[in-house]
């Protein structure tokens, strides 16, 4: 699925989710729920800078894969998959493992390759329907009938 379907599903099912942007770990936005360029570029801007002071935070070496920052007007999402990154904004008091949930399944759908189409396997003849041929194609003998 396509950065900007896997929005479309994640605004339909997250009404928690106000704006959401996703970008590669270049900084460039390859979906977002906004109409301005810009404010997606911002938005992408704050999100990579807030990831960059939360990495230099951490302690031990595993790598930071989800931050939120809350205000008491709302909080800002980022989910990490490897090199794609989605942040969202909310209002205020979201229900936060839920929007965490959201975020990683929208990653997840855009991360997942759609199966290739495969051809229709060719019909096996069963050992049933072959007996059935067979047996029709057996002469069959009538008996005579009985003579009065």
């Amino acid at each position: 699925m396509d950065a900007q379907q896997a929005l479309a599903d994640l605004t339909e099912i997250s009404s928690q989710i106000q704006a959401a942007v996703v970008f590669d770990d270049k900084g460039k936005v390859t979906g977002s729920t906004l109409a301005d360029p810009g404010r997606s570029a911002e938005l992408v801007q704050a999100a990579s800078e807030l990831l960059s002071t939360a990495e230099g935070l951490k302690s031990g070496n595993s790598v930071l894969t989800q931050l939120e920052v809350a205000t008491r007007e709302g909080s800002v999402f980022v989910v990490r998959d490897g090199p794609t990154s989605i942040v969202a904004t909310t209002g205020g008091n979201p229900t936060v493992g839920l929007v965490l949930y959201d975020l990683k399944s929208a990653l997840r759908s855009i991360k997942a390759k759609p199966a290739p189409a495969r051809k229709p396997a060719a019909r096996k003849k069963t050992a049933a329907a072959s007996k059935k041929k067979t047996a029709a194609r057996k002469p069959t003998t009538r008996k005579k009938p009985d003579a009065p």
